[in-house]
């Protein structure tokens, strides 16, 4: 049995996992950020081992044969996954977190049924949109599939342990955080 908690965070894009994640792993040092294996080229500023395990579509396709992944999915002709035994040994350490889609997440939760999942929601689909104009790094036509995506994303909430609504951000960080307390 590990030591950790496998804290699974889920939401929209746009909708703040990133920020909470990093502000709990600020906050609290034995808390881990589980690295997902990509079959994609690195881009700018990525750093295998640090932003992704980067390995060939044939070895990653070997990990799904010997059961290597607690989820994995394919995403524009590139498979991302998130390694089994790499959580597994951090959860030997400490409480880790996982950032993941809904579908990995819901994947994850029966191959690991102790995995507490949180899914991040935003305040209305008026500030997400908001949020995702804001950012600046989509198209409108990117921001509708996002937004349609979304819908998907949240219909999946009643199957989540916790949900957060994230209209202020210290107040969200402050919830995970007491979700990982309650579940330790």
């Amino acid at each position: 049995m590990s030591k950790g908690t496998l804290l699974v965070i889920s939401g929209p894009s746009g909708v703040g996992k990133g920020t909470i994640v990093k502000k709990i792993l600020a906050r609290r040092p034995n808390v881990s950020l589980s690295i997902s294996c990509t079959t994609r080229a690195p881009r700018d500023g990525e750093y295998d081992g640090e932003s992704y395990f980067f390995i060939s579509r044939r070895k990653f396709e070997e990990q799904i044969e010997k059961g290597g992944f607690l989820e994995y999915s394919e995403h524009f002709h590139n498979l991302y996954g998130t390694p089994k035994k790499f959580v597994e040994d951090m959860l030997e350490e400490g409480d880790v977190i996982l950032e993941i889609d809904v579908d990995g997440a819901l994947n994850v939760k029966k191959v690991k049924p102790e995995a507490v999942l949180c899914m991040i929601e935003p305040p209305s689909k008026e500030a997400l949109y908001a949020r995702l104009r804001g950012r600046g790094t989509e198209d409108e036509e990117e921001i509708a599939r996002r937004i349609a995506r979304a819908d998907y994303e949240l219909s999946k909430s009643p199957e989540y342990d916790y949900e957060i609504i994230n209209d202020d951000l210290e107040t969200a960080v402050d919830r995970v955080e007491a979700i990982l307390n309650k579940e330790i």
